[in-house]
């Protein structure tokens, strides 16, 4: 059987696959479209963010994209008019504390992944997120194994 080209409707064959631009790495778009969304002076609509990004993505894409983000909850949108408009919640390193924690939720054992997690870090990246969990009990926080509050109806043997 000859080797045809596949073709397009309209008989428009693609281009060469050397010939188109690279694919974008996992998680680009999404970023590409939270900065937009932050550089707005408020709300934006799906329209507005595919102008302000470099390529021809197509609407549909756009909206894709908004929409995974919107389940992933590192955007929001309302309701104007017959359209909906977006905003941020979160910026890169809140989308890629969502995709970590995506990942860990997909796991059986969440303690033996951290464990890994925390043994492959730098000693400085694991300095920095014993700082943060060191800082992380709000201070009105009840402690979970400290001395208890005066007053309290809670006895020792309990």
């Amino acid at each position: 059987m000859p080797d045809t080209p596949h073709r397009l409707p309209g008989g428009v064959c693609p281009p060469p696959a050397e010939a188109r631009p690279p694919r974008r790495g996992q998680g680009e778009l999404e970023s590409q479209v939270l900065a937009v969304l932050r550089s707005a002076k408020g709300p934006a609509t799906a329209g507005w963010v595919q102008e302000r990004l470099d390529g021809d993505l197509a609407y549909t894409t756009v909206i894709t994209i908004l929409s995974r983000l919107l389940v992933k909850k590192a955007v929001t949108r309302t309701r104007e008019g017959r359209s909906y408009v977006w905003t941020s919640a979160a910026d890169e390193a809140g989308l890629a504390a969502l995709r970590m924690r995506r990942v860990l939720d997909g796991e059986r054992d969440r303690g033996a992944v951290l464990a890994r997690f925390v043994s492959a870090l730098s000693p400085g990246d694991e300095e920095r997120l014993r700082a943060l969990l060191a800082g992380a009990a709000a201070p009105d926080d009840p402690p979970q194994h400290g001395p208890r509050e005066p007053g309290s109806r809670e006895t020792e043997g309990q």
